[in-house]
């Protein structure tokens, strides 16, 4: 091949992608469904019966490589109970200009009270509009169910909430014990 013609031939594919048809989304109108494993927006859940899972540990931000995570807990008191343990998370930031979406926010968590959503569209004009609250970053009250600070369910203790033996009314309903298989080895003594 002759000198001059070869950068014609590295341009092959440039040209043969411009006679092929474009593919273009048109995005704010058409959402497109996200992977089901996808990493968006944090949540912070709540038990059934409405009180918060995060018990102001702090895990998250020290597992946080962006620094992103600010929590800062406080004491539950009898009269006000925001979480069925001895904490709970009083402030709880998560700055979104920092956040990488890694998960090992979610993964230091020690009772599921962190989760992701499949929400993406975190884009906005203000800075500080980028920095969620916890009243922004909690999961909505199933319907039907007091907000907290309330009492925990009625003959309850931490262990039943950490197991989910709560339901959105305030009842305690044992998980039914696992049993052994036929044929199944007993465990030693």
């Amino acid at each position: 091949m002759p000198d001059f013609l070869k950068p014609v031939s590295g341009l092959r594919v440039t040209f043969g992608g411009m006679f092929q048809p474009s593919i273009t989304e048109q995005y704010p109108e058409e959402k497109r469904p996200t992977a089901p494993r996808y990493h968006g927006r944090h949540q912070l859940n709540r038990h059934p019966d409405g009180l918060e899972k995060c018990i102001g540990c702090e895990l998250c931000a020290w597992a946080c490589p962006a620094d992103a995570i600010y929590v800062e807990g406080a004491d539950n008191t009898p009269d006000e109970r925001y979480s069925p343990g001895e904490r709970y998370g009083r402030v709880y930031q998560i700055n979104y200009l920092r956040c990488i979406g890694c998960g090992l926010c979610i993964e230091a968590c020690p009772t599921r009270a962190l989760t992701m959503t499949n929400d993406y569209e975190l884009a906005d004009d203000n800075r500080a509009d980028l920095i969620y609250e916890k009243d922004r970053l909690l999961a909505p009250l199933p319907p039907g169910v007091e907000p907290p600070p309330h009492a925990m369910a009625p003959g309850s203790t931490e262990e039943n909430y950490y197991r989910g033996e709560i339901t959105s009314d305030g009842r305690v309903t044992p998980l039914p014990t696992p049993t052994v298989r036929e044929g199944a080895r007993e465990p030693r003594p």
